[in-house]
Order: structure tokens, then sequence, then C-alpha cells
């Protein structure tokens, strides 16, 4: 691919991101997008490895003189939205987007991959790439490491951008960073009457309203000051006309919380709450959880590691708000030590908005920081002085 210049690599992931960012595909679609980074990668003379992946790739370079692994995270998969930006570069296919930067995420690994493959030959060990498909539907993860992608390795790291952070600043965090990010769908069981004559049934629509309203004391009377938790019903349905009291009423929504422990008591409390004042009422209700990832928790020893080499390369270093927003990087995390970053983007717009984008200049910034980390966590691992 020629001589890689600090110049030239800025172009190339520019032209990186903004293909991906207009062929854009969702979770489990990402064929071509796999085989477009396939494609990058063979032309540089990285080496693709042999995991059972329909789509996403696991890419290596380094291991020609044994050594740890340590590994590389980014996520592929855009999102179904409408892009609105006006970009040159904007989707071509309606309704799909890259609107959570996972564009800018493929590039940025891609940037380190190239970066480390000049260095080669004085790698103390194996930088494995995982280009995670499926990541907005929180499936990809489990399914590259089911592959077998994880085993062996021994420290983990991944980014996201942060459109309110500006370029030239990371934010690095030791413990949770983003949190589980759980859906309930509760059914309420009444008994129809006609409207007129409600004693003649149960509403269930009059006890969700019950329910709903005494779920929001579960956070303020059962989980700490210290902790934090989000409850949030965000759609009720119910009825069919507005001279009939409908047999049932089906609401739904999230639960976002930063602890397994507070998130245990929360899904207990949650449920007590629904079914006790359901009964109270004379109907009955049910709590289906859709399980989501849990909080993404980072190693404090990563984080430190993290943070040294960011100062080694003179970037802005911040304690980071904690995002509500859920990431399956954790599921990762459970099973492997390592760190997960906030990149700054100075963006206009906040993730999965239409009008979402990033500024390109912290393409470069972050498959810098993606290779210095990469190289010091394998002199971490294999016992050599660090910078």
């Amino acid at each position: 691919m020629g001589t890689l210049t600090a110049e030239t690599l800025a172009e190339r992931l520019v032209t990186f991101r903004r293909h991906l960012h207009a062929n854009p595909e969702l979770s489990h679609e990402e064929f071509e997008t796999t085989e477009t980074i396939r494609g990058w990668l063979l032309d540089a003379g990285i080496r693709i490895a042999n995991y059972p992946l329909k789509t996403g790739l696991i890419a290596e370079v380094g291991g020609l003189r044994g050594g740890p692994i340590i590994a590389i995270r980014a996520d592929i998969d855009a999102l179904p939205i409408q892009e609105e930006t006006d970009l040159p570069f904007a989707s071509r296919v309606p309704g799909k987007m890259h609107a959570c930067g996972h564009d800018f995420h493929t590039a940025t690994a891609l940037g380190a991959a190239l970066l480390l493959k000049k260095q080669e030959q004085e790698l103390e060990g194996t930088v494995r790439f995982l280009f995670q498909p499926a990541e907005e539907k929180a499936k990809g993860a489990s399914q590259v490491i089911a592959s077998g992608a994880l085993e062996g390795v021994r420290a983990i790291f991944g980014l996201h951008n942060k459109p309110n952070l500006p370029v030239g600043t990371i934010g690095i965090k030791a413990g949770p960073i983003m949190a589980a990010a759980d859906g309930f769908i509760v059914e309420v069981e009444g008994r129809g009457t006609h409207a007129a004559v409600p004693e003649a049934g149960l509403d269930p629509i009059v006890a969700s309203a019950h329910i709903i309203t005494a779920l929001q004391s579960i956070v303020s009377r059962n989980v700490s000051a210290l902790d934090s938790a989000v409850i949030s019903v965000t759609r009720l349905n119910s009825g069919t006309a507005w001279n009939v009291i409908a047999e049932k009423a089906v609401f739904d929504g999230t639960l976002r919380t930063f602890d397994e422990k507070v998130r245990g008591k929360v899904r207990e409390r949650f449920e007590q709450v629904v079914t006790g004042v359901a009964s109270a009422l004379g109907t009955k209700a049910t709590v289906e959880w859709l399980e989501g990832p849990p909080p993404v928790v980072n190693d404090p020893k990563w984080a430190e590691q993290a943070t040294r080499t960011a100062e080694s390369l003179g970037l802005t270093i911040v304690d980071p708000a904690l995002s509500p927003a859920g990431e399956d990087f954790s599921f990762y995390l459970q099973r492997t030590p390592g760190i997960f970053f906030f990149l700054g983007t100075s963006g206009p717009q906040e993730w999965h908005h239409p009008a979402f984008d990033v500024d390109e200049r912290a393409l470069p910034i972050g498959a810098s920081f993606f290779a210095a980390l990469a190289v010091d966590a394998l002199a971490h691992l294999t016992g050599q002085s660090l910078k």
C-alpha cells in the first residue's frame, strides 16, 4: 500500500471511513463490509485468522517470536436510521446509516493494524483485531467469543467515539463506564367490559397506570444515593375503541444500571411491584426481561496503563461521565481484563441522531493510541520496562 507517513495514514483512514459510511449494513447483514475490510487488510499484507463467523472477521499482526496475545475490537454494523447530514459521502442506502460511528471505530482499528504491521518484527507478541458484527443488537461480542477468537487473549481494548469531547481528548476511567441495558415487557391482564359499566370488568389500563407510577419509587427507595439506576417506561398499548375497556394492556421500557448487585436488586423489586400492584387491583401481570449486555467495567490496571500511554502521546486525558448507553464490549471484559475508552470527536450530534458525524482529524489519533497501547501492553505482559 506504499509508504505509510502520517499524512498518508490520515488520508487512508478518511478513505476507509467514508467508504464504510456510504455503504452501511445492519447487524448480521455486514457481508460486504466484511469483505471490504478483508480486502484492505490483505492489501496491507495483514493475515486473516480463520474463525467461524458469518459476518465480521479476525486479523492478526505480530506473533513472529511467540509471546502473549492482546486484542483490539472494532464494531462494524450500522443502524436503521435515515441519514440527514448532506455529506458528499452520506449513506447510499435508504433507511440505513452509521449513526453511532462504527465506521469511525473500524477505520481507527484498521489504522492501528497498518501502524503495527510496520513494526511487526519488533512486536513482543500478537495483536488480534476483532472486527465485530452486530454490536447494535448486543449479539456480536457473544458470537466472537463463541468462535474462539478470545481464547489466549491476555488483555482487550476498545473505544467509542464521544461527540461531546473535543478532538485530542481521551476519556479513561477505571471501573464502570457504560451501563447494563435491559429491556422489559409487562403484560397486564384484566377483564373487558363496556366503558359505561367499569364495575363489571377489571381495567388493565388503570392497573398499568398504578404499576408505572409505583415503579418510579424503586430507584428512589431501593438504590443508594451513591449508586445509580434508571427505569424508563417508553410505550403503553391497550384498547381498540373509545367505549370499550380492554382485556389487556402491555407496556415496555428499559432498565439501566452500572453495578451487577444493583441490577439484580432492581429487577427483583421490579417484579414484586408489578405483580403486587396488579394483584391489589384484581388484575394479573407478568414480566418478560429482554436481557441486555452487562455494565462495561474497566480493569484498574489497564486504565492506569492506558493513561500512561495517552500521556506519552500528548493527549488530553479526562475522567468521563458515566454513559447510560449499553455496549456489548462488556461481554469481553467479563472474561478478559481490559479497557474501553472514549475518544473525542467534536461531533455535532449525539449517537443515533440522523445528523450524527465525527471530526475525521480524530482518526489518526485513535489509530496511534491503539497501536501505542498495544505495544505498551505487550511490553508489560512480557515484563519489559515501559516508556
